[in-house]
């Protein structure tokens, strides 16, 4: 039960930040409603998966995380790290990414031993990724959530780690709640990191749209909930420490 409650997060953020991300989604992408959708879909399945503990409900949280790995890379991959014809491209490099997740999904549901440790290899190039652009970027409060969501990331893996290899060590000591942890660490990791990508995905290829990054409820409360804003939305109003430096 715990373990289910614990993907609140995957349930609440996506129609939260559906609306926060409208004015992104009409100038820049509406594919970003697609990650949106498909980490509802990761809470769901997940929910159905500890439910059940059914090999169907396994490969429906599986192939969902997959394809939110996909999505994310085939929108916000930067252009400069792609090969060529791909730099150039990027409507094709976003139906090869389709085509490897079809494929992907394929080898999903024959070998699903392999799922996870897989997986978890699709993190390293995204985290490499994501310190490549925090590496350029001088906005501190950009910065700020990087390393916030980097720690994040870091404290998820170790409880996965320990959940998976050392579960019946955990279990005899009574404390049954790492996965739990799992589930809400990296749903606030995987959340900070697609604004990220967000973000810098517009500074590189829309630099006149000045995108910003706001919190919600409060701007002031930087533990809230992250979004961007772009030049001359409703939000638009200028804070001297969000101007972007890369």
């Amino acid at each position: 039960m715990i373990i289910m409650v614990s993907n609140v997060l995957f349930l609440v953020y996506p129609p939260l930040v559906a609306g926060l991300f409208s004015q992104y989604a009409a100038q820049v992408t509406r594919g970003v409603y697609l990650v949106w959708g498909l980490l509802l879909a990761i809470g769901l399945s997940s929910i159905y998966f500890h439910a059940t503990l059914s090999l169907l409900g396994q490969l429906l949280d599986e192939v969902a995380i997959l394809w939110l790995l996909m999505a994310a890379a085939a929108l916000w991959a930067p252009r400069r790290c792609l090969p060529s014809p791909f730099s150039t491209n990027r409507r094709l490099f976003q139906r090869s990414m389709l085509v490897l997740c079809v494929v992907g999904t394929g080898l999903a549901c024959l070998f699903p031993a392999l799922n996870a440790f897989a997986l978890m290899a699709f993190g390293i190039p995204g985290t490499a990724f994501m310190v490549a652009e925090l590496l350029r970027c001088r906005n501190p409060r950009v910065l700020r959530l990087g390393v916030r969501c980097t720690v994040l990331w870091l404290c998820a893996l170790a409880c996965w780690i320990n959940d998976r290899m050392f579960c019946d060590m955990w279990s005899a000591l009574n404390f049954p709640y790492l996965h739990g942890a799992w589930h809400i660490l990296i749903a606030i990791a995987s959340y900070s990191a697609c604004v990220l990508f967000a973000y810098f995905h517009v500074v590189c290829e829309f630099p006149e749209k000045l995108p910003r990054l706001l919190f919600w409820p409060s701007d002031r409360f930087e533990l809230g909930v992250p979004y961007i804003v772009l030049k001359g939305g409703p939000n638009d109003k200028p804070i001297k420490e969000d101007a972007h430096k890369i």
